[in-house]
């Protein structure tokens, strides 16, 4: 993958997004995704290979309706705010966090989690590799356990 690819992508995916605050906020962000499924979404689990094809609009529905039922089955709360969208109206980038693996997903940590799954229209990059820690903390963290 160019670096160019990659540099768009996390800028992208480091942009600034809204929540589905509300379940209705979150349906209503469905129903534009279903209706653009064969806009050319790129299906990502992270900690997976991320794709190399946009998946077809087969896939995305399925994918959708899955996640609707895994989200509104495992995050038991009157209010949603595990989604997040570049747009609301008009998306092409979306986050959606694990309800099992929340942590502190609003952006008051320092190192939020990752997201569990991610649809763009743009080619994902290992999000787990792009972010991991910089070569100094690995030496750091290295260095802590040295035999002497």
């Amino acid at each position: 993958m160019s670096s160019s690819t990659e540099s768009s992508y996390l800028h992208a995916f480091y942009g600034g997004f809204s929540s589905t605050l509300r379940w209705p906020q979150f349906d209503a962000l469905w129903a534009v995704l279903r209706d653009s499924a064969d806009q050319g979404w790129y299906l990502y689990a992270i900690g997976e290979a991320p794709p190399t094809e946009p998946a077809d609009a087969e896939s995305v529905r399925r994918f959708l309706e899955a996640m609707d039922e895994l989200l509104k089955r495992e995050h038991n709360e009157d209010f949603c705010g595990i989604v997040y969208a570049d747009s609301l109206t008009e998306p092409r980038f979306v986050k959606i966090y694990d309800p099992n693996n929340l942590g502190v997903v609003c952006g008051y940590s320092e190192h939020p989690p990752l997201p569990g799954w991610t649809l763009s229209q743009l080619a994902p990059v290992d999000l787990p590799q792009a972010t991991a820690p910089v070569q100094g903390r690995r030496r750091w963290w290295r260095q802590l356990f040295k035999r002497s």
